[in-house]
């Protein structure tokens, strides 16, 4: 298995919401999600939503 990571980041909290639901959606059905790392900061006067998603992706079997 090779263990991979993905930065999503965002300023607006829908916007973060699709890219991370749309990365997960694209994963293999077989691959695993190991962890991930939320954050937010203060940039002038908005909020950046970031993650750091660890996934693990998988080969099959050979026959």
């Amino acid at each position: 298995m090779e263990v991979q990571f993905k930065v999503i980041s965002s300023n607006s909290p829908e916007l973060f919401e699709r890219r991370l639901n749309e990365f997960v959606a694209s994963l293999d059905r077989d691959d695993i999600v190991v962890d991930v790392k939320f954050a937010t900061t203060a940039v002038g006067t908005s909020v950046e939503y970031s993650a750091v998603v660890q996934y693990q992706t998988t080969q099959a079997w050979d026959a």
